[in-house]
Formats: structure tokens, sequence, C-alpha cells
């Protein structure tokens, strides 16, 4: 089959006999297209803007995460992360926020698995110290509240998977909040993430929920037990 170009050559790439990752203009692909640096940018992206208010500063950061859509309109249609933004009026953190978001970006269009970013910014800790979240959750740094920000993204859009606790743990919890209702209501502005004030901070999800039950640390947020 011929193919005539009629429009200037801006960029060329070789592909190589065994790559079906993209099938040339006009010839309809027969394969699952994935995620690659080849992949152009189309004029519109759907997204989510998230507002983070931290005690580290007096403005709020709007993060915003652009997905792009592929295998449009067919069984294996996919959402995946494409780039991220940062907006702030508080100009301290400017320099590292933008360079933080170029190398972010450039994962999402790398192709592959992006996933490990949530665990690798999450793991960043802030050597003056972190701060809770509303709802008792511990954030060691603000860049770790970024890599959270990007989790609840990819959670919406189906790339990450919920890996909560199971029936019987989900059962356990919900009995042991009920015990707890009275201490609850001192904290009831942390709505349904609401914890007992005695509540410590629990090491797998970073949540102050870790209480004494029967005998064991176990927390009320994502059920990890000591006894277990």
């Amino acid at each position: 089959m011929t193919l005539k170009i009629d429009k200037k050559i801006v960029r060329y790439s070789v592909v190589k006999p065994d790559d079906t990752s993209a099938a040339p203009p006009g010839i309809p692909s027969a394969t699952v297209q994935q995620m690659h640096e080849s992949v152009a940018r189309p004029e519109v992206l759907p997204g989510a803007t998230y507002k983070v208010k931290t005690p580290l500063s007096d403005h709020a950061l709007y993060i915003t995460i652009n997905d792009i859509v592929l295998n449009s309109g067919t069984p294996h249609e996919t959402r995946r992360p494409f780039e991220i933004f940062i907006n702030s009026k508080a100009m301290e953190h400017f320099q590292w926020i933008v360079a933080l978001t170029r190398i972010i970006s450039a994962v999402f269009r790398k192709g592959g698995d992006c996933t490990f970013l949530v665990e690798e910014l999450r793991s960043v800790f802030d050597p003056k110290g972190g701060y809770f979240k509303k709802g008792g959750k511990y954030m060691p740094s603000l860049v770790a509240e970024i890599g959270d920000v990007i989790e609840s993204h990819m959670r919406a859009i189906g790339l990450l998977k919920e890996d909560g606790p199971d029936e019987r743990q989900r059962k356990l919890i919900a009995e042991q909040r009920n015990k707890y209702e009275v201490g609850m209501k001192a904290i009831e502005d942390a709505g349904e993430n609401a914890f007992p004030p005695e509540a410590t901070l629990c090491g797998k999800c970073q949540t102050r929920a870790v209480i004494v039950m029967d005998g064991c640390l176990t927390c009320l947020n994502c059920g990890d037990s000591k006894c277990s």
C-alpha cells in the first residue's frame, strides 16, 4: 500500500518489524495502543485539580493532573496520567516544584508502570518534621502529600486498586468504632475518618488510628495488627 505524504515532515522515527505499538497513518492497528514516548498530546485532555492546604504555608497548593485516554471507544479503553501542574501563591518552593512536575510528567509519558512514583514520593521526609492532615493521617513532607494526591488520582482512574481491609477486618473495625463513639465526638470535625483521641500512629497507613484491642496494637483504619 502506497501512502502519499502531503505535509511537511517535522520528525520521524524508525519502526522495527516487531514493534506494533503504533501503526502508520491510514493503516488501522491490530494491537492495543500502549502508552509510550511517541504518543502525541491531544489538543484537549481530561483531568482533575486538587487543593492541598498544609500548615507549612499560608497558601494552598493546586495540583492538576491531566490524563490521556487510550483506545477510546473500544473494550481496551484505558485512562493514563499524562502531565501534572502545581500552582501556588507561595514562591519559596517555585524552583523545585517546577522541576518536580517536569520530571513526573516525563515519567508519565514514558509509559510502563508509573505507579512506583507514589511510593517514592511518599517516602520523602522533611528534616524539619512532618504534619498531620485532617483525619489524622501523617504526612512526612510536602513532597509526600503530592505523592498522596497522585495516589488518590490513580485510584480514581482505576490505575491503582483498593487494598484495604477484608470483610472480617472491616466488621471488627466497625465494632470497635461503635465502642469508641463517645471519644469520636470530641473530634467530630474529622468526619468519617475520626478515631479515638488516644489512638497512636500506624506505621503501615500513616494514620493516627492504632489502639490496644484484645491485648494487641490494632489499626482501626487499615486493620493492621501486631498479633496477626
